[in-house]
């Protein structure tokens, strides 16, 4: 003997809704990437390759530079490990400080290993000149001061780098042993709309 399900008028209609939805959602799947790109406004993807230099200054009357907190570990370790510092770096055309200002990095950096002196640096690079003027480009990454040139990861950005991704490399070119200032060369490339 067969059993047959009670007639119900709703039936024929959750069945049709349920068929709707997931052809609905296999359909935005297939085509959100063509959809992306026009909705948006934005052109082709391009590259563009930055350079300035970094200046990282904890000393004299008006440090860019300043040290927010350091765990009890600090005082035994010799790599700083658990200091965190908040950073308002001018980022210039050349090594000099009094080149021109081309913008500034602000974020933070924080000792985060027992071994060397390795920093977990985030921080936005704020462009104030020229054709980036008003953008940003965001770089979270690992920074082992001690290595000749260190590579960072580009999560993000604003302005001309939106959905910038890419990397940093930096490369110190100064570093004061005494008062711990530093300028250091970035080159930066970003990938963009």
């Amino acid at each position: 003997m067969a059993i047959i399900p009670p007639k119900s008028p709703s039936a024929p209609i959750i069945l049709f809704l349920f068929f709707f939805v997931v052809a609905a959602a296999a359909k935005s799947d297939r085509s959100s990437p063509s959809i992306l790109r026009p909705a948006t406004g934005f052109g082709k993807e391009k590259i563009s390759h930055i350079n300035f230099y970094w200046h990282d200054t904890l000393s004299g009357p008006n440090p860019t530079t300043v040290l927010v907190a350091s765990g009890s570990s600090a005082n035994k370790s010799r790599t700083g490990f658990s200091t965190v510092f908040v950073i308002d770096d001018p980022l210039t055309v050349g090594p000099d400080p009094t080149s021109k200002l081309v913008g500034r990095a602000q974020g933070m950096y924080a000792c985060a290993s027992q071994e060397q002196i390795g920093l977990i640096m985030a921080m936005n690079f704020a462009f104030l000149d020229g054709k980036y003027n008003g953008s940003t480009v965001t770089v979270l990454g690992r920074n082992t001061v001690l290595s000749k040139v260190r590579e960072m990861p580009v999560v993000g950005g604003s302005g001309l780098f939106r959905f910038a991704r890419g990397y940093a490399q930096a490369q110190t070119y100064k570093f004061n042993l005494t008062s711990g200032d530093a300028i250091v060369k970035y080159n930066v490339f970003v990938m963009h709309y």
